[in-house]
């Protein structure tokens, strides 16, 4: 298999990619809209979405009445509504660049997720390879470089409206954005810092932070979430910010802003701004889960090496080794572990109120960033000691 693909044009190579990408991004992407919806109902008491169903198994029992109450069908019916809907465009609005404005802002989601690796598998000697679409050294580099510019989708939006309210919605999010930006920037630099000790080739990858977390002993196996509380909780902050999630939903904010950025969009345009905030919710959950939740690892102090040699002492099985079924338990594991993200995401946006604009801009500038260079000082100096050649 890897022999026929290597084969391959590599324009054929990068062709499969990007569509294995959409077919990836737009149905979690969904499924996340749809989840975020029954985790509000369930948190509200309410039952939430429930009533779509599809003929062809509504005649079957007890199935077609439990599919019809966790409202899986919602998705296909939301989408098909939103696809299928006529596409408002106002007069008064700049046409090309209000049509170009949902298309830029999926571009970046779609570029990040292929830098960022979603498992691994042992190779003959057994060693741990990562799973990405382009495993690249700078891998953390080109997701904040490219992440960034999901920006300028909401900037354009906004003013390309011609309007007042998301003309501000616009605004608000370019000074959110790059306000967190900073916060979030500083939070992994004492990670790389650690990772890449005196001696080493330096690195940004992400399965390198991984690979450091799987390494035998207390400190070796033990997360970055644990060694690194402060660098965690900064990065958590601001990626909050950063996907405009609440309480840091400012560049939205129905209640001062009628819509905000995206109040004159639409039917399919306006889904796509949905759709690619989710996909950063994925992204960003991810990369956290690199940086400092051990990646495809499933526990602390047990990487995935010594799940699958622990599964193949119990077992005997020779199948439990192989590449193949060791890609697809990093996969699950990782996966599990940004189900678990997205939850706490969703969790966070229905227990905590919006917070005002001020309070954004005070908490970002005031108490993140000095928060972030104080960490970074420390863990700094603190490394700086602990690596120094005897």
């Amino acid at each position: 298999m890897l022999a026929f693909w290597s084969q391959l044009h590599p324009l054929v190579q990068g062709l499969i990619k990007g569509l294995a990408v959409i077919a990836v991004i737009f149905p979690l992407a969904g499924a996340s809209s749809l989840a975020e919806r029954k985790v509000s109902a369930w948190m509200q008491g309410r039952p939430g979405p429930n009533r779509a169903m599809v003929p062809w198994i509504a005649w079957i029992p007890f199935l077609s009445t439990f599919l019809r109450r966790l409202g899986l069908f919602h998705l296909l019916a939301d989408g098909g509504k939103l696809l299928f809907k006529e596409e408002p465009v106002p007069g008064h609005v700049n046409r090309l660049y209000f049509v170009l404005a949902p298309v830029i802002a999926m571009m970046p989601a779609f570029t990040t997720v292929t830098v960022v690796p979603f498992g691994a598998y042992l190779d003959g000697a057994g060693r741990t390879v990562p799973l990405a679409l382009a495993s690249v050294d700078v891998g953390l580099l080109a997701v904040f470089a490219v992440s960034s510019l999901g920006v300028y989708s909401v900037i354009l939006a906004g003013w390309a409206s011609n309007s007042k309210y998301p003309f501000l919605g616009g605004v608000r999010a370019s000074a959110q954005l790059i306000s967190y930006e900073l916060s979030l920037t500083l939070a992994v630099i004492p990670v790389f810092l650690w990772v890449n000790a005196p001696g080493t080739a330096g690195t940004l990858s992400l399965a390198r932070v991984v690979e450091f977390q799987s390494q035998p002993g207390f400190w070796g196996g033990l997360w970055f979430v644990f060694v690194m509380p402060v660098s965690a909780f900064v990065f958590l902050v601001s990626l909050f910010a950063e996907t405009n999630r609440q309480p840091f939903d400012m560049p939205e904010s129905e209640a001062d802003l009628v819509g905000g950025f995206h109040t004159e969009f639409g039917a399919f345009k306006w889904s796509l701004f949905f759709v690619a905030e989710y996909s950063h919710m994925l992204i960003g959950s991810g990369v956290f889960i690199l940086l400092f939740l051990g990646g495809w690892n499933p526990l602390p102090w047990v990487s995935l090496a010594d799940l699958v040699g622990a599964a193949h002492h119990l077992t005997g099985a020779a199948w439990v080794v192989h590449p193949a079924v060791v890609g697809v338990i990093s996969i699950v594991i990782f996966l599990a572990k940004v189900i678990a993200m997205i939850f706490f995401f969703m969790w966070v946006r229905w227990t905590l109120p919006r917070f005002r604009y001020d309070q954004v801009m005070k908490l970002g500038w005031q108490k993140l960033l000095p928060l972030a260079i104080a960490n970074l000082i420390v863990y700094a100096l603190a490394i700086a000691v602990l690596q120094k050649p005897v």
